[in-house]
């Protein structure tokens, strides 16, 4: 039986401010369609307080932000980068063209082909994300995009430092510093001085995710990256209160909307967890949003076995899902529906966030039901193509003739039809060299 200790905001509350997001991005859309730069540089002065002469930064302000810091920060994020651009090639290395004769004088095959132009927005307003720098301009440039371009809000009045200096160690072609709805729409519908792009990609808040979804067709997306989600699925014999707490709020902290769930099978271990939530509020600096957050989204929920938090773990699916349970692997092995899987109380969701290798652009909102997260495979297209000897197209059209007739076709058939006229009145001899 599924018992639930907390619940969290209701459904219906939810879709209402889903809506007056819809709104907002909806307009501010259609001024940078019909307005272009005025209509960003307008944007940036309302949210961001951010007006400079332009909006792109040179190659002197770039080196600037790069110089500004210390060898440290930059031996982190090389650190943090080395990770990332190596799990991103195995994958890459993973995925082959291929080329086979299926019947005789028919060879079917496929290309991965990168994208030819991605922009990637790097979130920075409340954080300053610098590893959203890596996790999206880099995979795109291990994938092969040949123009990646990055944009991220100001922080504190002007360009952050250190995601600038990221996104140029991990080669982006053009930054830029502005944020919000107004960067995504920039990048993906161009004005006079940004070339549109063909994909967008990043984590953002719920207007950018909303952006992303509008602007959905005309442009290529990752996948909708909303505020942050957990679930931390524990028991007693994998993880302990104080941790199972700590996990929680960890992501919590993203922001007033960030989902953080508590699955377990105990509800002893339940009670105990909520009470270390509010014992640690009390002491954690981010304690004004991720409270919020807990106090509007969390839930803690119980049940009685494995296979039933499997059940409720995969209808939640969560971006990220955390296992501190005796047997972590039973839910690597069972789950279907998540963003990423963090397995045993020695991992966390903060070590994929920022260093470990794996990608932190995760899908949200129930979209790992059928999509997994950020990956090389995002940034290229897996494209068919055929080659068919005279002999063949002969034996194919006649199937594909009839198979046309069947569906009413009179022009697929044709197509099929005047093949088959030609290379049935050939000689063999004349259909083995054509």
């Amino acid at each position: 039986m599924v018992t639930y200790l907390k619940r969290g905001i209701t459904e219906e509350v939810s879709e209402s401010n889903d809506a007056k997001v819809r709104g907002v991005v909806e307009g501010i859309l259609a001024d940078i369609q019909s307005q272009g730069d005025e209509a960003v540089r307008a944007l940036s002065e309302k949210f961001d307080n951010w007006s400079p002469d332009q909006f792109r930064l040179t190659e002197e302000q770039i080196q600037a932000c790069i110089d500004s810091l210390d060898a440290a920060t930059i031996d982190d994020i090389k650190f943090a980068q080395e990770q990332v651009r190596n799990f991103a090639q195995i994958q890459r290395n993973s995925m082959q063209d291929v080329e086979v004769e299926t019947l005789p004088g028919v060879v079917l095959g496929h290309k991965n082909i990168p994208v030819d132009s991605v922009g990637c927005y790097v979130p920075g307003g409340k954080y300053p994300l610098v590893a959203s720098a890596h996790m999206s301009v880099l995979t795109a440039k291990v994938a092969g995009v040949k123009r990646v371009i990055a944009c991220a809000p100001p922080f504190n009045g002007k360009p952050n430092a250190e995601i600038v200096a990221a996104m140029a160690m991990a080669g982006a072609d053009e930054i830029y510093c502005f944020g919000g709805v107004q960067a995504v729409g920039a990048m993906a519908l161009g004005t006079e001085t940004i070339k549109p792009v063909d994909m967008i990609v990043g984590p953002g808040n719920a207007f950018v995710a909303e952006a992303k979804r509008q602007l959905f067709g005309r442009v290529g997306i990752d996948l909708f990256a909303g505020p942050t989600e957990t679930l931390v699925i524990a028991d007693d014999k994998g993880c302990d209160p104080e941790l199972a707490a700590a996990d929680l709020l960890g992501q919590a902290e993203h922001g007033y909307n960030s989902p953080a769930v508590l699955l377990t099978n105990s509800e002893q271990f339940a009670e105990q967890t909520i009470a270390e939530i509010e014992r640690q509020l009390t002491i954690l600096p981010t304690a004004e949003v991720a409270g919020k957050a807990w106090q509007d989204y969390g839930q803690v929920i119980v049940c009685d076995s494995y296979d039933e938090m499997v059940e409720v773990a995969d209808d939640i699916a969560s971006e990220h899902v955390q296992v501190m349970t005796e047997d972590p692997q039973y839910f690597l092995d069972n789950m279907s529906n998540y963003g990423a899987l963090f397995l045993g109380k020695e991992t966390n969701v903060s070590y994929g966030d920022k260093c470990i290798g794996t990608n932190h652009t995760l899908p949200t909102k129930k979209a790992a039901r059928y999509t997994g997260g950020l990956w090389v495979g995002k940034f290229i297209k897996t494209c068919t193509y055929q080659r068919v000897t005279a002999k063949a197209s002969l034996f194919v059209g006649e199937y594909c003739s009839r198979l046309c007739e069947l569906e009413g076709f009179a022009g697929h058939k044709e197509q099929a039809d005047i093949r088959v006229r030609r290379y049935s009145s050939m000689e063999e001899e004349e259909l083995l060299n054509e």
